[in-house]
């Protein structure tokens, strides 16, 4: 079995999970596990717990250690403890919080943590770079270039050269949604002298694009590559994901593109603009991919912890418009279903 560090480095498909909620707004564990077991039967590489997919209200509602550890323990059911699959604590808060949830995460076995700077949007980059050494002294760190429209801020390229040399920073999910910024990360990360470090897509309105593009910068010889991606679209039609990851690994090896891949990638992306409700600047999100896999069976419902957190209006029949884009995968999931749901 391959260690998590050499997974990590070959790039994988890691859905962000979503939390599990009864109509009433009660955590099923029941589906929780039964969530993780799809995951890990679509073939994802990893699993990321307690994101920005997760709810970060969790941790207001006392659920980030049942949480984590109900995902713990249903990998652990499926393999060894030395699961093959990634575990992504996501870690949030200023340092003292921080530290604590990166404390917890090892303790139950999580490999790596994913650490929001948004409890320190309003400090300097230095002390964020200083916040991030802390906890890397806990818990290998997933950097991330959140995106200002869901609590994110904007950083110089400076600041990714200089995340990118602590030694216990060992990926970076680029979620900017912003082409430039993208751009910088990939930048800091090749010139670099790190070659441990792995570039994970979170921009979910490009991943195919990101995942096929050679970034041969200004005075690179190499190209750099962004090698897998950490996404919430990811939480949705995750087989037909890791599929698509294989199938461009091998695309990666020609010097000649097939123009579908673009056309693929503007489905996907249209896709996620009904899912991640960008209509109303991602107010339905989490809701978004709630419903898809309520839909499917895979939630008891749609609901989040915030009860006025649903549905934007129309986002609904948006969502009916992208079924039979290419991506579904209803038949698999009802013929393991009752697997999955099991006690």
């Amino acid at each position: 079995m391959k260690s998590w560090r050499v997974a990590l480095k070959e790039g994988q498909v890691i859905p962000a999970s979503p939390l599990a909620l009864s109509a009433s707004g009660i955590w099923s564990e029941k589906y929780q596990r039964g969530l993780t077991r799809y995951y890990r039967a679509s073939g994802a590489g990893g699993v990321a717990v307690g994101v920005h997919t997760t709810q970060f209200q969790i941790r207001q509602h006392g659920l980030l250690e049942p949480v984590l550890r109900s995902v713990a323990e249903t990998l652990d059911e499926e393999g060894s403890t030395q699961s093959d699959m990634i575990r992504v604590a996501g870690i949030c808060g200023k340092t003292s919080q921080a530290i604590q949830e990166a404390e917890l995460a090892r303790s139950l076995g999580y490999h790596l943590g994913l650490l929001s700077p948004a409890a320190l949007r309003s400090e300097s980059e230095e002390a964020i770079l200083e916040h991030t050494r802390e906890i890397a002294d806990v818990i290998p760190v997933f950097g991330f270039y959140l995106q200002p429209a869901v609590g994110g801020r904007t950083f110089s390229v400076d600041y990714w050269r200089q995340l990118s040399e602590i030694p216990n920073v060992l990926a970076i999910k680029v979620a900017a949604f912003n082409r430039y910024q993208t751009i910088e990360v990939v930048r800091a990360v090749a010139e670099s002298e790190r070659r441990d470090l792995s570039i994970y897509t979170g921009n979910d309105d490009n991943i195919i694009v990101d995942l096929l593009t050679p970034f041969r910068l200004a005075g690179q010889t190499d190209p750099t590559w962004i090698v897998g991606g950490l996404l919430g679209q990811w939480a949705v039609w995750t087989k037909q994901a890791v599929s698509m990851l294989e199938r461009i690994k091998t695309a990666r090896q020609s010097e000649v593109l097939d123009f579908e891949w673009l056309a693929q990638n503007a489905r996907l992306t249209e896709a996620n603009r009904a899912i991640f409700d960008t209509a109303n600047d991602f107010a339905g999100c989490i809701p978004g991919v709630n419903e898809i896999l309520t839909r499917q069976g895979l939630l008891p419902s749609a609901a989040c912890l915030d009860p006025s957190e649903v549905l934007s209006e129309g986002q609904a029949a948006e969502l009916d418009k992208i079924t039979g884009f290419g991506f579904d995968e209803d038949q698999f999931i009802r013929d393991h279903l009752a697997e999955w749901l099991r006690d």
